[in-house]
Order: structure tokens, then sequence, then C-alpha cells
């Protein structure tokens, strides 16, 4: 006997969609809601924008005043000293003044000995700056808008994916629900061929082999049946893990999922819509704004200064007195880098490379969504007419198994074409259940590359 399973896992168990074109389901629906809300890598995302927002409120902080309160206290011991015998050279003139004059109005000096770095000395003091005019400063707030919608559209690419995701994984949880009616009508009819092969043997007709072999048939479609559930719950599983659930909460089924009709829109308009709303492509022309707004400041920077005004309030001097150590001082500052091998040139030349790579990245992945909206388009043409022939096929197979069945019990068949004939009608059964969920499989992909929503 044929593996009746085979058709079962043609397509990958981990396949990843969205709902789109897919026929409305208020289950399914719920469930991709749940899975947006819930998923651990949207949250992420979430928390990255927030990130980038906080970019933002730091780029504007550098258009306010800074203000910062530095005090520092030095001890000092050993090391360079300055030394000069000030007093060796004026105390004799200044005892030849004294003696003149017949006064002391010329005391005498100690030579200077002191320590280069200054001992029991303290500097607190408030410095405040702030920026005049500064390129950096306001192209810096730009590019760090544009990085926050480059990362909102990112967010909504792993939307995209989740949602493809949760659909395609319901889709073949439904399928495998499909696959398990079947194999029990598969073995009810296996069990009413044993009873019947009991009656061939009871009436001397047949011989025990035949009622050992069905049995062995009926057994062989139980370990089938094992596997199927098996898969069962992996496609639950995953199905849980993407909407951040218990691993083991129930799958509420729509088994009326499979019967509604899909929308059919043209090649051409899919293309243009997918081209219109792909948030890979809004991600893309971003960074290319945040590209060009960096040529802006290289240029800007190569031609305007900087300038800001600060300055210093405070105390200095020896020993934390604060007697007459009060000082004050103002600064306006200018910074203007006149010359340095052209690395200005240099870096506004990096720029517009920077934003030609993305240009050309961005027609490549134009083609590439082209391309992808074209092979699902086919595919899903093709999984249409799959369906036409598998179902022409279960009939046929269920007609030739009646056919097989009606001679078997008049003895004018044998075992093995009775066998031969219930599994091509299991197979055929499978293949068209295979069939009818491949097409929303298909129409899921196609939604996908094509962004519909």
């Amino acid at each position: 006997m044929k593996k009746l399973y085979i058709y079962l896992f043609i397509s990958p168990l981990w396949v990843f969609a969205q709902t789109g074109g897919v026929p409305s389901s208020p289950i399914l629906e719920s469930y991709i809601q749940e899975g947006l809300k819930q998923n651990l890598g949207l949250k992420q995302e979430r928390l990255e924008i927030l990130k980038s927002a906080e970019n933002i409120t730091q780029a504007k902080a550098n258009f306010m005043p800074k203000v910062t309160f530095n005090p520092n206290y030095t001890l000092a011991a050993g090391g360079r000293r300055l030394e000069f015998p000030i007093g060796d050279l004026l105390n004799p003139v200044y005892s030849t003044l004294n003696q003149l004059t017949k006064t002391n109005n010329f005391p005498q000096v100690e030579n200077v000995n002191q320590l280069l770095a200054p001992n029991n000395f303290h500097d607190t003091k408030l410095s405040f700056q702030y920026p005049i005019f500064n390129t950096d400063i306001r192209y810096n707030l730009l590019i760090q808008r544009d990085l926050l919608s480059a990362q909102e559209a990112k967010k909504r690419v792993l939307e995209n994916e989740i949602r493809y995701s949760i659909t395609t994984a319901y889709l073949q949880y439904l399928q495998m629900l499909e696959a398990q009616k079947i194999f029990d009508a598969s073995r009810k009819l296996l069990s009413d061929f044993v009873k019947l092969n009991e009656k061939l043997v009871g009436n001397n007709v047949a011989t025990k082999d035949v009622i050992y072999s069905a049995e062995y048939e009926v057994s062989k479609l139980d370990q089938q049946v094992a596997v199927l559930d098996k898969n069962r719950q992996s496609v639950q599983v995953f199905l849980n893990y993407l909407m951040n659930r218990d691993f083991s909460a129930e799958i509420v089924a729509d088994t009326n999922l499979v019967n509604y009709a899909t929308p059919s829109t043209g090649l051409a308009q899919i293309k243009e819509d997918a081209l219109a709303h792909r948030q890979e492509l809004s991600q893309l022309r971003t960074n290319i704004k945040v590209s060009e707004t960096a040529i802006k400041l290289q240029e800007m920077n190569a031609i305007r200064p900087q300038v800001f005004v600060g300055g210093n309030v405070g105390f200095q001097g020896f020993g934390y007195t604060f007697k007459n150590q009060a000082y004050t001082v103002i600064q306006l500052g200018l910074s203007w880098d006149l010359y340095h091998g052209y690395e200005k040139k240099s870096k506004i030349q990096q720029a517009k490379i920077q934003k030609n790579i993305l240009d050309a990245k961005l027609e490549e992945v134009q083609k590439q969504i082209q391309l992808q909206v074209s092979q699902a388009y086919f595919e899903l043409e093709a999984a249409k007419k799959s369906l036409i022939t598998a179902k022409d096929g279960t009939a046929k197979a269920e007609k030739y198994f009646k056919i097989v069945e009606s001679r078997y019990r008049n003895g004018q068949a044998i075992m093995i074409e009775y066998l031969r004939a219930s599994n091509e009608i299991i197979t055929a059964r499978l293949q068209e259940s295979v069939a009818k969920y491949d097409i929303l499989v298909k129409q899921a992909a196609l939604d996908k590359v094509g962004a519909v929503k």
C-alpha cells in the first residue's frame, strides 16, 4: 500500500504569510490582531521606535544652552618645580636702599621655589555654552526624524510577515484537521473491509490470511494518523508562539474558510499596488532622504563656520575659602576648518556615493518585488487549475472504488485490487484537500508580496 500521507506535507511546515486577499474569517482575523499586539518580535520593534524618538529629543536638546556645574580640588606632591633666585638678586639692592634711606621700606624677598602642580587648589565654577550657529545640530535633527520614519516602516514590514505567518500556519492547521477526517473515514472503510473478510472466511470463501492482511492495513493507517497528529500539534505550538500565548492554548477552527471564494485581481494592478505600498520601498526611500540630508550637512560644513557663546562663573584659588576668589569669564567662539587635505570634499563625495548606492538598491528592490508578484500570481493560477484536476481525480477514484468493491464482494476481484482502489480514493481525497488549501496559501503569498491589507 502506498504511503497515504505523502501529499499532506508538500508545502513546508514553517512558512510565513499575511491575510490580505485571503477570504475574511473572524476567527483568523482575531488571531492576526492578537499576534500583531502580542508578538515578541513586534514588541521589540515598538521599543526600537521609542528609542529612535528619544534620539529626536536628544537632537532637539542640542539647540538649548548647556549649563555644567564643575567643581574640582587638587592636591599635589613632588614633580617639577619652578625655581627662580629672585631673593638673591633683589635683597642686596633692597638692603642698600634701606641704608641710604634709613628706613625698612624695602623688605627682604624669598627665592621662588614653587610646585608646578598646584597643591590645595580648587576651581569651583558653573560653565555654560550656547550654539549660535551650528549646521551639525540642525541637520542631525532632520536625520533623526527620518530615521524614526525608517524604523516605523521596518515595523510595518515585520507586521506584514506576522500576518503572513499566522495566516499560513492557520491554514495548515485546518488542512490537517480535514486530513484527519479523511483518515477517519478511511479507517472506517478498512474496518468494514476486515469484517467483510471475516465473513468470507466464515463462509469458507477465503482463508485467514486475508483477515491478517486487512488488519495490517488498518495498523499502517493508524501509524499515519499518529504522524499527522504530531504535525498538527507542532503547527498549534507555532501558532501560539506567534501570538505569544501558552503553547497548549486551543486553536478554534473555521472549517468554512476553505469554501470561501478568493478574489481575483489582474497581475498589472497587483504590481502597481505593490510598488505603491510595499514598506520595504518606503524604508529605502526614507534612507535615501537621510543620505540627501547628510550630503547637505557636509556641504554646509565645508563653507560655514560654527559660532557659539559661553563662559564660566565661579571661584578659584588656594584653599576652599571663597574669599576674594570669585571670577567671571565670557567667551564668543568661532570654529572654521579652512583646510585639511581635501577632507571636506571627500566627505561630500562619500555621502553622494552612499546615496547612489541606495538609489541602485531601490531600483533593484523594485525589480525584485515585480518578480515576486509575478511568481506568486502564476503559482496561484496553477494552484487553481490543480484543484480542478484534483476534484476530477477524486470523482473518478470514488467510481473506480465502488466498482472494485462490488466485484470483490461477488468474488470477482482479488484483495490487492481492493486495497489499491481504497488507497487511490484516500490519496485522491488528500490531494484534493491539499489543493483546496494550497490555493489559500498561494493567495496569502500573493497578498504578502503585493502588499494587500
